[in-house]
């Protein structure tokens, strides 16, 4: 038959085991010359070569088979470069859909055939015919299976011809680590968890440095969100309570702001450094109650010596004695009540003179405020209300002599009330 009916298949078994499959191209149909040209890729596979050219008429009424070999000499230049494995995934794809279609061209030509040779037993026997029948379709089943298992990238392959160049080849975790690693709750968040810390106060008091905020030239009136804050160009026009840089503290809820402020100084003066006032806001407007300046200790010594040292107010000795000598008053310890207890030092006393009563020393252990704490057969014809000093911390305690002759301690205001320990009497109370 003529060859511009045949289509060929050169196959090629590399002597490292890699195989090729390449169409080849018939350069002269009458002479019958075939040619093809080895790639660059196959001639890195040196040394000898087993090829078989398949010819395959378009008929499909023949099939012409040809072995041969030959060999790929390795250039000395080349002599310690080994080549390295390739892999063509989708090139064995399309290897093995041909495979499969020589396959079925070889069934179908073999049946064909069969059926001629049951009209012509002159030529062939049935059994010859069968035997190679079944020979043909055995040694191309066996091909086909061969090349499918195969193992050694008979294509050269590379891993970045299918995208593996940027991929670790690391042994993965079984499963029983990966299921241990996904029960892990120390470092898995569970939803619980979540839903705790979205819930959690968003809004932040101070920097994220925790450091307070820093404002220049505000108006006090306009910080109103809860925080920490220092005021830089603070002055009484910014509606700040001295011409003074500090520290504002704000607390709010709803409308119900509340301020406190502490003038900042690098010296020891207090004359505008170093003091502290609150005020608040008036609910559900835009007005501001006045600043009011917190008390210092050190103020409040200073106030005290100053009321001390005046001599135009206070008595001295010398005049006590002058108008106490000509009658001398008799005292008597007060019997006191409801836990209040007297103090040995200086028991808590009356005396009655010239229609008054006078009260002096002292008593601790005061009840709550409401509570009788002694009794007197003297009664005054009006409430009198009255405060004397507390002793452990600087205040004042109120009390009152009712009409029923009764002393009641009505409360107290101290710098610190947990450590006032009693208080002190030197008063006249007038029974008209």
């Amino acid at each position: 038959m003529p060859l511009s009916a045949v289509t060929g298949k050169l196959v090629m078994v590399m002597a490292d085991g890699s195989r090729f499959i390449k169409d080849v191209e018939i350069t002269d149909k009458v002479e019958g010359i075939t040619q093809y040209i080895l790639s660059a890729e196959e001639m890195r596979h040196y040394g000898d070569v087993r090829a078989e050219l398949n010819l395959y008429y378009a008929n499909k009424q023949a099939l012409s088979v040809h072995k041969f070999s030959f060999t790929i000499d390795k250039a000395l230049i080349d002599t310690d470069i080994v080549p390295l494995a390739e892999y063509y995934i989708d090139d064995f794809e399309e290897l093995r859909q041909q495979i499969n279609d020589l396959y079925d061209e070889a069934v179908e030509t073999i049946e064909e055939l069969r059926k001629k040779f049951e009209d012509l037993e002159n030529i062939e026997t049935k059994e010859g015919a069968q035997e190679k029948a079944d020979k043909a379709l055995t040694d191309s089943k066996a091909y086909t299976d061969d090349h499918a298992d195969r193992t050694d990238n008979p294509h050269a392959v590379t891993k970045d011809q299918i995208g593996l160049n940027n991929v670790d080849n690391v042994k993965q975790a079984p499963l029983d680590q990966f299921r241990a690693h996904d029960s892990n709750s120390i470092r898995h968040t569970s939803q619980v968890e979540k839903d705790k810390w979205n819930g959690s106060q968003l809004f932040k008091l101070t920097q994220d440095t925790g450091a307070a905020k820093y404002m220049t030239g505000v108006d006090f009136n306009t910080v109103t969100d809860t925080g920490f804050y220092y005021m830089s160009g603070a002055t009484t026009a910014l509606n700040a309570p001295v011409n003074n840089n500090g520290y504002l503290l704000v607390h709010n809820y709803s409308t119900y702001a509340y301020q406190e402020y502490a003038t900042y100084s690098s010296s020891d003066s207090t004359s505008s450094g170093r003091r502290k006032f609150m005020r608040n806001k008036v609910a559900s407007s835009d007005s501001w109650t006045s600043w009011r300046e917190f008390e210092s200790v050190e103020g409040s010594q200073a106030k005290v010596d100053a009321h001390a040292n005046r001599t135009d107010i206070h008595v001295v000795q010398a005049d006590k004695d002058k108008w106490n000598s000509p009658w001398v008053a008799t005292w008597n310890n007060v019997t006191l009540i409801n836990g209040a207890q007297q103090n040995a030092g200086y028991p808590f006393k009356f005396s009655v003179a010239n229609n008054e009563i006078k009260l002096r020393g002292t008593f601790g252990s005061l009840p709550a405020a409401g509570t009788t704490v002694a009794k007197f057969t003297y009664k005054t014809t009006q409430l009198v209300d009255f405060v004397v000093p507390t002793i452990g911390s600087y205040g004042t305690a109120r009390f009152a002599f009712t009409t029923d002759g009764e002393l009641r301690f009505d409360g107290l205001s101290a710098t610190d009330s947990a450590s006032v320990t009693r208080v002190s009497f030197n008063i006249g109370i007038p029974l008209w």
